[in-house]
């Protein structure tokens, strides 16, 4: 596993919790600031298996 996935996957969990801390406590800005956090996680576990994908094609 690529560490984008790993860091990715970790982000993503970060932007959840803000969010939900944010929906919880009414601060729109925390919730914004999670959701961001969660696509930017989003998209770094996608580099990272894109990353995965042609390392694999590369060994065969």
């Amino acid at each position: 596993m690529d560490k984008d996935r790993a860091e990715g996957m970790a982000h993503q969990a970060k932007g959840a919790i803000k969010e939900a801390a944010g929906k919880v406590t009414g601060d729109a800005k925390l919730e914004g600031e999670g959701k961001g956090e969660k696509v930017a996680g989003k998209v770094q576990n996608a580099v990272g298996g894109a990353k995965d994908a042609v390392r694999d094609a590369t060994k065969r």
